[in-house]
Order: C-alpha cells, then structure tokens, then sequence
C-alpha cells in the first residue's frame, strides 16, 4: 500500500512522512515500548503504517544517526542498548552542555517559567512518594527541556534533546540509578539559583547534578 497524502487542516498535512514516522518510532523507543535490542524492520513498519518503505528507511536512518538505534550485520536495525563507557561519555558533554542552557536560562526565568518548574518539582515529589521509576524518567526530562528551552539556543537545544533521548533510553535498561529523591533535590537546587538570577549558581548547581551522576555510572559495578 502506498502512502496517501493527507487533506489539508488535518495535522500531518504540513508534515513529512518521514519525520511523522521517526516521532513515532522514537516515542515508542523512550517509553520503554521498543526495547533494546527489538528490531526495526522497514517492511513490517510499512506494513503497520500503511505506507511505502523509502520514508520508513529514512525515519530509521535518522534514529541511527540520533544514536537511538544502530545497524547490525544481520538484523538490519536494531534499537541501541548504549553502553556504561557510552553513557560515561554522554554525560561528560552533558555536563558542560546543561550548565551551559542553565545559566542562559538564567536571563530567561520569566514568571511562567517559575511556574511550570514548580508544578514538575510538585510532581517529581508525588513519583518519589509512589516509588514509580517510569514517571520518574519523564518528569525528569521534562524539568531540564524547560530549561533548555528557556535557555533561548536552538542549536543547544536540539543537542541536549539529542543526548537526553540515549540518556533516557540507557535509564530503561541499567541497573544503575541516581536516586529519585537525590534527583529531585539537585533540581530543587537548580530551580533556586536559577530564580535568584545568578547565572554562576545557575550553571554551578546544574553541572553539580550531571556531574553526580556521571561518577555514580563510574562507581557502579
């Protein structure tokens, strides 16, 4: 079956096939419902959407590319099972990176930013209390993307959301954890230097944070 385009109005109608199947295939890899090691076949994908291969090729080619994927030599793609030394060398970048969009958020730190960082922080209280990891790995990523986002810098954006996604997938299948409550604790940190308006403590608190984590990665077993 080939693709059919969709009537305009109609929300994929401004979007590339390509791009609306990679966004999918890449939910799907970081909500855990494509795990490590599931193959990504272009022809059953067709199958499932209903469309041509060479789009699909294209949104697979992409989450390779991201690091969210890789080929093998007899399975085609495959979702990426990353490594501790990868997860190692993706926080060393992130660390510079996310005290970096921290304190350029700093200038950035309206009264609706404060807000949205509070209700996360209010969430991020209530996974703690349920002991619930899967909410906890959203909530996360969802408090350093306002950040990002508030930092004002497409370019460091798009990398961080680029790191955090293999950092997110890596967070589903290890072992290792940086602790829920300590998680939130270094936020909490990161939210208060960021709304005292000093970018120094802003980048300081965040890097802190990236940086407890990469040696955690480093001491476990």
């Amino acid at each position: 079956m080939t693709e059919q385009a969709a009537p305009p109005g109609h929300p994929e109608a401004g979007e590339r096939v390509g791009e609306r199947v990679y966004r999918a295939l890449r939910d799907r890899i970081l909500t855990g419902d494509l795990a490590p090691g599931a193959r990504l076949s272009v022809p059953a994908i067709a199958r499932e959407f209903g469309l041509s291969r060479s789009p699909l090729r294209d949104a697979v080619l992409q989450l390779v590319r991201e690091g969210l994927a890789e080929e093998t030599f007899n399975r085609g793609a495959v979702v990426r099972r990353p490594s501790r030394a990868d997860l190692i060398s993706l926080y060393d970048v992130r660390e510079a990176l996310e005290g970096m969009a921290t304190r350029l958020a700093t200038a950035g730190f309206t009264p609706a930013l404060r807000r949205r960082l509070r209700d996360l922080l209010a969430e991020h209280d209530e996974v703690v209390a349920a002991g619930d990891f899967t909410r906890h790995i959203d909530v996360d990523a969802a408090f350093h993307r306002e950040i990002r986002r508030a930092a004002g810098s497409p370019v460091l954006a798009r990398t961080l959301e680029e790191i955090q996604g293999q950092v997110m997938l890596a967070m589903r299948s290890t072992s290792a954890s940086g602790g829920m409550a300590q998680a939130v604790a270094d936020h909490r940190r990161i939210f208060e230097a960021l709304a005292s308006g000093d970018p120094d403590a802003g980048e300081a608190a965040a890097r802190h944070h990236i940086a407890r984590l990469r040696e955690l990665l480093r001491a476990h077993p």
